[in-house]
């Protein structure tokens, strides 16, 4: 029977990151996608331009008719940018407990917009956080939680305070932090910590500036592998994978940061790309 996981996260009108990320993400990892969406904005690979934001009411309403209808064998959550829709989300997630819930905590865009209101951190950090399976946290998002909750971590610029951070933001209630060092310089590597173990995760960096929604498109990868009945550990190293190959054969599209290639091995496996 085929797996199916639920977004939960803003629109991109470009489709690279957001609610459209999530959903290729999840077809290209083999899971049947639905969506809730939190936002919509209006962007494109220059940046973004607008947001406006979904009434609480309409994303609990969202959120029950998939429940009430449908098994949801993971759940991703992506932008949630005010208080209100942080308290909508985190109050039907506790009436239906999904067993599998990935938290991308987006609060900058790679454009500088931001993307979670300031006052909005708190919200996240007490009610999202501790209900996740996994978050999956940049460096510089991870500094801003550590920020919030007055750690004595400021800045995080090797692996060693990569490892430190991910045992710091663990202390916040859940169950894994997948700490990822793309913005380190050098060697792609990211940090799991599972409550008892480091994992470290080294990967080849790719020289390209088309990484729009990597960030939404592993997260959702990593939700898909869950689904699907794979480890934490597993999960992360499949997704990784996958999004190595979506950076390879990104997509010069726009006169800015172009997106990642959801389906790559699709479109080769279909005969559909020049063979390299």
């Amino acid at each position: 029977m085929m797996k199916k996981v639920l977004t939960i996260a803003g629109s991109d009108s470009c489709g690279g990151a957001g609610i459209q990320a999530d959903l290729k993400s999840f077809s290209a990892n083999g899971v049947y996608g639905m969506s809730v969406i939190t936002a919509v904005t209006a962007q494109n690979t220059q940046g973004v331009f607008a947001v406006q934001d979904i009434d609480e009411d309409i994303i609990k309403a969202q959120i029950d008719a998939i429940f009430t209808d449908i098994s949801v064998d993971a759940v991703k959550i992506g932008m949630v940018s005010k208080i209100s829709t942080i308290e909508a989300i985190g109050g039907r997630l506790e009436k239906y407990k999904p067993s599998n819930l990935v938290l991308d905590t987006v609060m900058i865009s790679k454009s500088g917009y931001s993307l979670l209101k300031p006052e909005a951190k708190t919200a996240l950090i007490t009610k999202l956080v501790p209900l996740a399976t996994v978050i999956t946290p940049n460096l510089p998002e991870a500094e801003e939680i550590l920020k919030e909750v007055n750690s004595n971590i400021k800045e995080i610029k090797t692996v060693e305070e990569m490892d430190k951070a991910a045992k710091e933001i663990y202390k916040l209630g859940c169950k894994n932090v997948f700490l990822k060092g793309g913005h380190l310089e050098g060697e792609a590597i990211d940090v799991l910590y599972d409550g008892k173990e480091l994992t470290h995760f080294y990967s080849k960096r790719i020289q390209t500036k088309n990484t729009h929604g990597t960030g939404c498109t592993i997260s959702s990868a990593i939700a898909a592998n869950l689904a699907l009945g794979y480890s934490v550990k597993d999960a992360i190293q499949k997704a990784k994978e996958y999004i190595t190959i979506a950076i390879k054969h990104s997509l010069d599209i726009g006169k800015g940061v172009g997106p990642t290639n959801h389906f790559y091995n699709l479109y080769k496996n279909a005969g559909m790309l020049d063979e390299e």
